[in-house]
């Protein structure tokens, strides 16, 4: 609230004064008060507790009695926020923090849900997927993404003052390498984004195909190919149906992986599309264990069976579909200064998003982006890129039936 003073014995002033308030004993706001933070934690009734020492680095202001009786959950507590039953300024990275002592619990719902979309085709249900979650056109993530090859994955920091167009720019310095490519040279490009790969490769001679399942996507590419007389093409295809009329001298996969999660299938056809000799880059968040994901995130961020990578998987695969695995560099602090440099932005930009997207998507975002960020820095995540190279043999190639006989006879 506010009071009027004086300044002397005649110069009025306006001063913000707190009425000091008392933290329920349990609840969310009971919480935040035994973190070792400074913050403010404002109460329906317009009363403060403060906590910690020193200014506060955060506020969090409750809005109604039932805000307070917020279950002790992530998903609870996301739908707080994203409603604006709760608001949250200042430092949200570090109230992150707070996430280890919420419960994480998948509603049954969403476990249908998966099966169902694992079950369903993946082509189509790949497309709905992505659809839903690039619906809001090319802008909205061109305001937090970098500006110069507009990557959705991480860049690669030197140093970490570097900007994010730095990073994106040594990522793309690095597969190059990695692939030798050369002038000449077809690469597949899974995924494709907003043509990253294209505008780099193509002004060094590389002829890039692109496969892409957003039809924003797709466009973007194809605008960028005629303005600047690229080689290259860009087709709307999953990766899984894709059969060339010749096989690709390199592929290249950026942050397309955990949209992928029948490792199978995906290293059968890579084998497939590609020349002898010729090499896979492949890079992606990763969890520990696969289908590894917060209630949340499947709610408001990642629909269908978006999964993290599952490091062991993916390069098993690949080794049993006849690849050699040539280097895996571990990039987990790499993706958190990419999504620290994001949630950056998309704070810088609040008020631009609000306006054309709504407040909601705002928060979701913003929730999407700051904890994002706080699960590299701790660990929750990791990120890596591997880089594969196809043999002449297929590999062996085992069967389901195959594989739970050899699993069985490893048992001591």
């Amino acid at each position: 609230m506010t009071v009027l003073g004086t300044d002397g014995d005649t110069t009025p002033r306006i001063e913000n004064v707190d009425i000091p308030g008392v933290l329920p004993r349990t609840g969310l706001a009971a919480l935040l008060g035994g973190l070792d933070l400074p913050g403010r934690i404002e109460m329906p009734d317009g009363s403060v507790v403060r906590t910690g020492v020193g200014e506060p680095t955060y506020r969090v202001s409750f809005r109604s009695e039932r805000a307070l009786r917020t279950p002790m959950t992530e998903s609870a507590v996301a739908r707080a926020y994203v409603s604006g039953d709760i608001d949250i300024d200042g430092d949200l990275r570090a109230l992150f923090d707070a996430r280890k002592m919420l419960r994480n619990s998948v509603p049954f719902r969403q476990k249908l849900r998966f099966l169902y979309d694992f079950l369903r085709p993946a082509g189509k249900m790949n497309a709905s997927a992505i659809e839903k979650h690039y619906s809001k056109g090319d802008d909205f993530y061109l305001t937090f993404i970098d500006k110069r090859f507009r990557f959705y994955s991480q860049g690669l920091f030197q140093s970490p003052d570097e900007t994010i167009e730095e990073a994106s720019e040594h990522k793309l310095e690095t597969m190059f390498a990695a692939l030798d490519l050369k002038p000449g040279d077809r690469l597949l490009d899974i995924g494709g984004g907003w043509g990253g790969v294209t505008q780099y490769c193509g002004a060094r001679g590389v002829h890039v195909t692109t496969l892409t399942l957003a039809e924003d996507s797709a466009r973007f590419i194809g605008n960028l190919i005629a303005d600047n007389d690229l080689p290259g093409e860009v087709t709307l295809q999953d990766f899984l149906d894709h059969q060339p009329e010749e096989p690709y001298d390199h592929v290249v996969i950026y942050g397309v992986i955990e949209h992928i999660p029948n490792y199978r299938a995906f290293a059968e056809n890579a084998w497939r599309v590609l020349k002898p000799g010729g090499r896979l880059y492949l890079d992606a968040s990763a969890s520990i264990q696969k289908f590894a994901m917060s209630a949340v995130a499947r709610d408001y961020i990642w629909t269908g069976t978006h999964t993290f990578m599952s490091l062991p998987d993916v390069t098993g695969e690949l080794l049993n579909h006849g690849f050699e695995v040539v280097e895996v560099s571990r990039e987990t602090r790499d993706y958190g200064l990419t999504m620290l440099e994001w949630a950056s932005r998309m704070e810088a930009a609040k008020d631009d998003v609000i306006a054309q997207w709504g407040e909601e998507t705002y928060r979701i975002f913003r929730l999407y982006l700051w904890g994002g960020a706080h699960a590299f820095f701790t660990n929750s995540l990791q990120a890596y890129h591997v880089v594969a190279e196809r043999t002449d043999g297929p590999g062996p190639r085992p069967s389901v039936a195959r594989r739970l006989i050899q699993s069985l006879a490893a048992l001591r």
